[in-house]
């Protein structure tokens, strides 16, 4: 699949913006950036030549050289590597959500693709694709229970921090937050950590811990409003967080933390909103959860189940049907889901589908000031996992 740039100034303004900033970086149209260096220069990789009256002065300064390459299919390690590339640890092998893979440096998320492949019955794609999907495994340390940036080589980077949100190898976030963005394989994720005990473990002491000046100061995309104690909600990578307590026996925890968030990250004020709103993902993780469900696995059909933050929504679908959202009595006390009804019958699912939402009906929560621990712990009661643990 190769990548285009349809308008022509984009390199032009890749290289000269990155100049004035007084560093270059390896870049693609999506301005996903990584370092290279190659015999003491920066490369600074673009996909079309286009308009290249650049400012020559300033590159050679920078010692900066220019490589235009005109599909992105090409940027492997082996290309790489006939350039004389050194990689930079931080960001060689960072191959969250599918995205990155360490045979090749792709951005489409291949568990989408895997998924698109196995509708369209393609299925030895879908197979290559879906293992490609995992590859988050080879980047998780077990030794010391942590996703850790590599080298080319398969080591680990060294002197690593997991707290530290700057120069680690993770964009706006740290190792701590990131451990967790495997939203296409919660239970392999979970069985990779350790079971589910280490899982709620960490994902509680995330959200309660604090996280000291120290480890976000010279980073300009977190801020102390940004955080719910360790965890990251004023930039989008963590939104699905709070979340996963729905694949573990303790669902009831995200109704708990939802709320908490809520109650922080929003305020009816002109600095209400506690992050940066990148295309309106703070504001659309606002909107989902105050209705009582977030799509944590886009490109499944599953919204997973929170708890509603108001006593009534009335939603007006586009096939002309309406959702009546209804929990009367919900409050900072009353936040527990004790059951679901949906269209008059019990539902004790984690997740709601797609065609669930659009059907429209009434979905109807009985809430409680304490939780109800014995609810949604079935296993078809859990949303969606690729697959059910390491080698499952």
């Amino acid at each position: 699949m190769a990548y285009e740039i349809e308008d022509d100034i984009m390199p032009l303004f890749l290289i000269n913006g990155f100049l004035e900033a007084g560093k270059t970086q390896f870049l693609d149209f999506t301005m996903q950036q990584d370092y290279f260096k190659a015999d003491g220069k920066t490369l600074l990789i673009v996909c079309e030549e286009g308009d290249t009256e650049y400012d020559e002065k300033k590159l050679k300064k920078n010692k900066t050289e220019v490589v235009f390459v005109d599909d992105m299919e090409k940027l492997t390690p082996r290309y790489l590597n006939e350039l004389e590339v050194v990689y930079q640890p931080e960001r060689v092998l960072m191959e969250w959500n599918g995205m990155w893979n360490q045979d090749e440096l792709k951005l489409p998320d291949d568990w989408t693709i895997y998924q698109t492949a196995l509708k369209s019955g393609k299925k030895d794609i879908a197979e290559t694709y879906r293992k490609r999907a995992l590859n988050y495994r080879n980047i998780y340390d077990t030794t010391i229970g942590f996703a850790r940036p590599r080298y080319s080589d398969g080591s680990f980077k060294k002197d690593f921090d997991v707290l530290q949100t700057y120069g680690e190898g993770f964009i706006e976030g740290n190792s701590w937050n990131f451990s967790f963005h495997v939203p296409h394989d919660v239970f392999g994720m979970m069985d990779l950590m350790g079971g589910e005990k280490t899982f709620v473990d960490k994902l509680d002491k995330l959200i309660s811990m604090h996280l000291p000046e120290k480890y976000y100061e010279h980073n300009e995309d977190i801020t102390a409003e940004c955080l719910v104690g360790g965890y990251v909600h004023g930039n989008e990578p963590s939104h699905h967080v709070p979340y996963l307590y729905a694949w573990t026996s303790e669902p009831w925890k995200t109704q708990y933390w939802l709320r908490e968030i809520l109650n922080k990250m929003y305020k009816n004020d002109i600095n209400g909103l506690g992050g940066n709103d990148d295309c309106g993902q703070m504001s659309a993780w606002y909107l989902f959860s105050v209705m009582g469900f977030y799509p944590v696995c886009p490109g499944t059909d599953q919204y997973v189940l929170g708890s509603p933050y108001l006593p009534y929504l009335k939603l007006k679908l586009p096939n002309g049907n309406t959702l009546e959202i209804k929990a009367p009595g919900v409050s900072d006390k009353r936040r527990y889901v004790q059951s679901l009804k949906l269209n008059g019958k019990i539902y004790d699912k984690m997740y709601l589908t797609h065609e669930d939402i659009l059907k429209g009906g009434v979905l109807e929560f009985k809430m409680s000031a304490s939780p109800n621990k014995r609810r949604g712990l079935s296993a078809e009661d859990k949303p969606y996992s690729l697959t059910k643990g390491i080698n499952k």
